[in-house]
């Protein structure tokens, strides 16, 4: 019972920080961070795509680009409002270690170090080991 007590800020400011990360990232590729945008348009960002997947073919890293994107916002939404919680942290800690191991293998390991995706993927395994989500749906649903 205390351990559930003392985290439940902390998960709440993971799944937050998860959740805006993701949009953040969705948003830089439709240029909504202007000229702070890593991307900045959406061509950019499947050019990127293409070069971090190089090892499969054009048409997969494409719709890889499609499914990133859909994925990231689907489990942003989801970790912020706390709905389903301990499947998408695992879904959203599974995607950011593709991302990882895609970087990785074609820019070398200190590109996603650099970026924190090794962190994203380890936080949003460690939230999935979580019994209880506070401050969330599912926390509703379950009282």
């Amino acid at each position: 019972m205390e351990t559930t007590i003392n985290n439940q800020f902390q998960q709440l400011f993971l799944r937050l920080a998860l959740g805006i990360t993701l949009l953040s990232a969705v948003a830089d590729r439709f240029g909504f961070w202007g000229k702070s945008s890593a991307w900045g348009n959406w061509q950019n960002f499947e050019n990127y795509t293409t070069q971090i997947t190089s090892f499969l073919p054009e048409f997969l890293s494409i719709f890889g680009a499609y499914a990133a994107t859909f994925l990231e916002t689907v489990f942003a939404l989801l970790l912020i409002l706390g709905y389903k919680t301990k499947w998408t942290a695992i879904g959203t800690g599974f995607l950011l270690l593709m991302f990882a191991l895609s970087m990785s293998i074609t820019l070398g390991i200190k590109a996603p170090l650099d970026y924190s995706v090794w962190v994203g993927s380890a936080a949003a395994f460690l939230l999935s080991s979580q019994n209880q989500f506070h401050f969330s749906i599912d926390n509703k649903i379950k009282n």
